[in-house]
């Protein structure tokens, strides 16, 4: 039985009744500093003052602290009516008591110009400079930098702790774990029927939750479950929707949180926060702990030594390190980590024992992505008539939070055309929204610049009808999109591996564009910018990454443990880099007069389509069948 009075918490400090007891010092300071009015004289004006001084009233003043005047009348002056209004009733009107009293600024010029009116009314004004001592208000004065200082350390400490785990009270729960707690009392929604697409990966983490329910299935044969697992993809994969549909699974208390929740300003305060996320989790064990983006703190230890932040990081890391895997570890604790830099963490942190597994989670192919959209189809209002498998296909490399992304665009569509369903071209319409940007129908444009934009993509659309190994064309547009004047759309074939000859073929038609310039205008333009970009990555790639090229030889500077980061020096000689530059620009020039052959070869159709595409705007397979007819290497054509 627990003892109520250990439940009793400490009290607080009521912060108002802090602030009250502050401004109560301020009025106090005011009063005994004499900063509130007396009742020994009355107050007035140094304007009034000076006033009953050419009247010849005044008898002698006393210059309080050098900031404040007292006014002793004369005899005479004392009688007169006009004093007896001002002053209060129950003021003795003599020599000895001061009648008025008032502040002034400067000293010097109250001086200077008390002299001027005696000497413009010949009189003598007797003027005694006195000093009063305020011991109670010099010494409150004092006292409150350290009353402040308090205030504010109070205020610091209090807004430090609030941030803290285990109850807002404590001082220093700044070093308690942020990590967000699922157990039983909390109900998690997402659970594996909400993951589709990764079939791989889930069997693995659907492993551990097993283990976690029935480990004495796996333990009776001497067996031990992984004590940790790093999930690796993509960004929108799908990795932290996998760790969702854990913690709606595992019938275990699951902790969440992110690698940056353990960074901090003050030294030691990661460290601390790993300390106490394992504490909890061997407490309430078995357990499972979910560290998302943990590249944030498991970077590669010693690559650039450097001091402050960098210190607190690895401090961090080491806690976690021995945490995961030293001599108090406790074995009914998994980790699961999901980071999309994999490469840059610590290989102390990638070996057995730690993170015993790596989930990839890659990219979904064309039958994991039909199963993903049928996953977010559900919470719409679809047509009848909607083909999944269609869609499924015209979404190559798209991952499960784009395609999320396509049907939320597709819906929002739909109700921006006043729909009642969302259908086949509300999706189509997504998709060049997602991927070529919003259209720019009143975008001004003269006509000289529309025709190159058409001939421009007509060149694309040439070229690639006429290459095998090019992506087949899905539509062209000169309407403006995004950044971009004029765009092309391909649905490339998903390849696990490329051929020389494919990625030649695919540099051919990216250079399509410029070539139809050059071929028709005998001029080239900036419009090319993002086709050279791709066609540089693609040659470089050839050369220096995948080894297809005779001159450079079977050779790759890639450095997967770097993720390709030369640094300050490259991994080759100075001749060797002239011979990549060569070859790299060799093969580009190559591939650039082969699509100016081409284009030469069927100028009369280049033209022809360039013009429909003038007139239309938009136009699709159809309408390059009409003019060059069906592609020989076609599947459809070949299997007829």
């Amino acid at each position: 039985m627990t003892n109520k009075k250990n439940n009793k918490k400490a009290p607080k400090i009521n912060q108002y009744w802090f602030y009250g007891g502050i401004i109560f010092l301020f009025i106090l300071l005011q009063v005994f500093s004499g900063g509130i009015a007396s009742n020994d004289a009355n107050q007035t004006t140094p304007s009034k003052f000076f006033e009953y001084v050419s009247m010849g009233d005044v008898e002698r003043i006393e210059i309080i602290n050098k900031r404040e005047v007292k006014v002793y009348l004369t005899e005479e002056a004392s009688s007169k009516d006009i004093h007896k209004e001002t002053i209060k009733a129950y003021f003795p009107l003599s020599a000895q008591t001061a009648s008025y009293k008032f502040e002034f600024g400067d000293l010097q010029n109250f001086e200077n110009r008390l002299k001027r009116n005696e000497e413009e009314n010949n009189l003598v004004i007797e003027v005694n400079y006195v000093t009063e001592q305020n011991i109670w208000g010099d010494l409150l004065l004092s006292m409150l930098p350290f009353v402040l200082i308090i205030g504010v350390w109070i205020f610091v400490m209090r807004k430090m702790s609030s941030g803290g785990s285990g109850g807002g009270g404590q001082i220093f729960n700044i070093g308690k774990s942020k990590a967000k707690l699922f157990d039983e009392k909390t109900d998690v929604k997402t659970t594996f029927k909400d993951v589709a697409g990764m079939e791989g990966a889930k069997e693995e983490v659907q492993e551990i939750v097993d283990f976690l329910k029935n480990p004495s299935k796996y333990t009776a044969l001497g067996g031990k479950i992984p004590k940790g697992a790093l999930l690796v993809g993509s960004p929108g994969t799908g990795k932290t929707l996998l760790a969702k549909a854990v913690a709606g699974e595992a019938k275990v208390p699951f902790f969440s949180l992110s690698g940056s929740d353990f960074v901090e300003m003050f030294v030691g305060v990661g460290a601390s926060r790993v300390r106490d996320l394992f504490k909890q989790a061997k407490d309430k064990s078995p357990a499972i702990i979910f560290i998302d983006e943990i590249d944030a703190i498991g970077r590669a230890r010693g690559k650039s030594n450097m001091t402050g932040g960098n210190d607190e990081r690895e401090n961090t890391l080491n806690q976690l390190l021995t945490e995961m895997d030293g001599f108090g570890t406790n074995t009914n604790v998994i980790v699961i980590a999901a980071t999309n830099r994999a490469d840059v963490l610590d290989k102390a942190l990638m070996r057995a024992g730690r993170f015993d597994r790596q989930i990839f989670v890659d990219l979904p192919d064309v039958r994991e992505r039909k199963a993903i959209f049928k996953v977010h189809l559900r919470p719409l209002k679809k047509a009848t008539n909607l083909d999944v498998e269609f869609l499924s296909k015209q979404t190559p490399g798209f991952s499960g939070a784009d395609i999320a992304n396509v049907c939320n665009e597709a819906a929002l569509i739909a109700a921006r055309k006043n729909k009642k369903s969302v259908g086949k071209q509300d999706f189509l319409d997504a998709v060049d929204r997602i991927v070529g940007g919003l259209e720019k129908k009143n975008k001004i444009i003269t006509p000289a610049e529309k025709k190159a934009v058409a001939y421009h993509e007509a060149g694309h659309a040439t070229v690639s009808w006429m290459l095998e190994h090019a992506a087949p064309l899905v539509k062209v547009t000169i309407v403006p999109r995004g950044q971009s004047l004029g765009a092309a759309w391909y649905l490339p074939e998903e390849r696990l591996i490329v051929r020389p000859e494919q990625m030649l073929d695919e540099m051919c038609a990216a250079l399509g564009g410029r070539a139809a310039e050059k071929v028709i205008f005998n001029k080239i333009s900036t419009g090319a910018l993002s086709d050279l970009e791709k066609v540089t990555k693609q040659a470089r790639a050839m050369v220096t990454v995948y080894g297809l090229n005779d001159k450079v030889g079977n050779i790759t500077y890639y450095d997967s443990s770097n993720g390709n980061e030369y640094g300050f020096t490259k991994p080759y000689s100075e001749k060797t880099a002239e011979t990549i530059d060569k070859e790299i620009s060799s093969i580009i020039e190559k591939e650039y007069q082969r699509a100016i052959k081409l284009l030469e070869n069927n100028r009369a159709k280049l033209v022809e389509l360039a013009e429909v595409l003038l007139d239309k705007e938009v136009i699709f397979k159809d309408n390059l069948e009409k003019i060059f007819g069906k592609r020989p290497f076609d599947k459809e054509v070949i299997n007829s």
